[in-house]
């Protein structure tokens, strides 16, 4: 470093550098936008000046910035503007939610909302266009279920996107249909792209204050870098690169993004994504698809039925040999690639494509992924390890659903092989954790909280008790891990001398407090590329 004046000093009695399993006291020196030095609160003040901010947090953890593996921008950022339907117990109780929203934002053009899970609910029956139409007969209505996979719309929806008894599904998609073909108001995978289109029109000035938001509240939750995943037409409607980039150029970029555009064969046009976003700040990092869907609605695709329904196992969105080559010419050409499998069917077709492209391209450090991994077969558990797979999860997701559903569609037998996180970390492979938001929310302390306990949809039991982690495992899977799987190890991810300074401090620090209260706690200070994007401290000392 040519400069040894600090812009700011950190110290706590507590900062868990990630490089061991338990914090430590030390204090850090930033200078520029890179950690200078850490040591002993003694050995640091060479490096205060007259304009250095220096902060001490006495038993406050202090640790890497949060990186999230896997969430979805700007459809996310409209969420937080929307009804969050997760809490409601019966189709009455969502609708007096949405109600209530309408009636609150009459400005909006369409009422919005977001997590509502008829699994949840006395009836554990799906909703139907008329329940909507009650509340909002001339206003259109769009609310997408927890897992993102489909959504339930009303009359006034299908009427603005041209949807009636005639049309005819898209490739992977349904139109629901009652009895008399007419539609149901329940539109699956692709076909919610009809109605998002209209939904998501968003001018600029829109998308830019919708992104502001989100990045506040990025910076709030301690979270420093992300990963913008393809998130099929439907949900990637509002995706805007050169948004992003505008921000970046002008200083407001906040929080690290990584660009996972669409896998789909166009490699020409991913080559001009990869050299033109290639910051510090904002860069393309490979190419994402989907090949199933989720257990509940019974598109993850299974290697063998469900088991509520002997008849259907789910299907790959695209011909299992299409993926494989889309898999290898993007290999070839260098590219990271992620891919979407819940179902066992899914993730082993996920591996077989990464196998096949080191066969065909020969061995070489790809750091692909595979996303959600819930249902996985015991015989494909070693080959992350083995091919050098990230295993990208989010914990909180096993209590998304509820857990007497899940097990219903697959059965006691398969249901001993969902979420594996321990087994998953045991075997060798790399784990990164994310929150797939807006599927879940923001706070990547809900799903630390997951990872550590276990605790299933009830709230009361715990689901497979011997594939909880440690603190410390699950803080480096959504430090280190993340980092590590997208190729910035050596940059991000722990505290180090020489790495970037994306820093958290924490209220409270987790490892002290009783389990229980780690959702709740809150941010005190966030640190992006050496600068405080968000403060609500009162520990200055100068």
């Amino acid at each position: 470093m040519t400069k040894r004046t600090a812009d700011l000093i950190i110290t706590s009695n507590a900062v868990f550098t990630g490089l061991s399993n338990q914090p430590e006291p030390a204090s850090i020196a930033i200078v520029n936008n890179k950690i200078s030095a850490i040591g002993s609160e003694e050995e640091i003040k060479k490096y205060a000046g007259e304009q250095t901010r220096i902060f001490h947090y006495h038993d406050q953890l202090v640790m890497p910035g949060f990186h999230d593996f896997h969430l979805h921008i700007m459809h996310g950022a409209v969420s937080l503007l929307s009804v969050d339907l997760f809490s409601a117990r019966s189709e009455n109780e969502a609708l007096e939610m949405i109600g209530k929203f309408a009636e609150d934002n009459p400005n909006h053009p369409w009422v919005v909302g977001f997590t509502w899970d008829s699994g949840y609910w006395e009836s554990q029956k799906l909703p139907d266009r008329y329940a909507l139409d009650r509340i909002l007969p001339n206003r259109p209505a769009v609310m997408f279920h927890a897992e993102g996979h489909y959504a339930w719309v009303n009359s006034k929806a299908l009427e603005i996107a041209n949807i009636n008894r005639f049309t005819e599904n898209p490739s992977y998609g349904i139109i629901g249909k009652f009895e008399n073909g007419e539609p149901n108001g329940i539109l699956y995978e692709k076909a919610m792209e009809f109605v998002t289109k209209h939904a998501f029109d968003y001018t600029r000035e829109q998308k830019a204050a919708v992104f502001h938001h989100f990045l506040s509240e990025a910076a709030r939750l301690g979270i420093t870098a992300v990963h913008n995943m393809y998130g099929t037409d439907s949900l990637s409607v509002l995706d805007d690169f050169d948004l992003f980039k505008e921000f970046e150029d002008k200083g407001r970029l906040t929080t690290r993004i990584h660009l996972w555009p669409a896998l789909n064969g166009d490699l020409a046009s991913a080559e001009k994504l990869r050299e033109k976003y290639c910051s510090g700040k904002l860069q393309f990092s490979g190419l994402k698809q989907f090949i199933d869907g989720v257990v509940t609605s019974r598109t993850a695709y299974m290697l063998e039925p469900y088991t509520d329904k002997p008849d259907e196992r789910g299907e790959t969105a695209f011909p299992p040999e299409l993926i494989k080559k889309w898999v290898v010419d993007a290999d070839k050409e260098g590219f990271s690639v992620r891919f979407h499998a819940i179902g066992d069917g899914a993730i082993r077709l996920a591996l077989d494509a990464y196998e096949e492209a080191r066969k065909v391209n020969g061995p070489r450090d790809s750091r692909h992924a595979v996303e959600h991994v819930e249902v996985i077969h015991p015989d494909d558990i070693y080959r992350f390890k083995e091919l050098g797979v990230t295993v990208s999860m989010q914990p909180d997701h096993f209590a998304m659903s509820e857990r007497g559903v899940y097990t219903e569609r697959i059965g006691k037998e398969r249901e001993k092989n969902v979420f594996l996180i321990k087994t998953l970390l045991d075997s060798g492979a790399n784990i990164a954790f994310g929150t797939d938001f807006p599927i879940d929310i923001l706070n990547p302390l809900l799903q630390i909280y997951r990872a550590v306990t276990r605790v299933d949809s009830s709230g009361k039991d715990i689901w497979h008790p011997h594939e909880r982690i440690t603190l410390a495992e699950a803080l480096k899977a959504y430090t280190i891990g993340s980092a590590y799987g997208s190729f910035r190890e050596n940059e991000l991810g722990t505290l180090e001398e020489g790495k970037l300074a994306d820093i958290v401090v924490l209220k409270e620090n987790p490892f002290d407090i009783p389990v229980e209260k780690i959702p709740h706690v809150e941010v005190e200070l966030t640190v992006t590329d050496g600068e405080i994007v968000y403060e609500n401290t009162k520990e200055t000392v100068k």
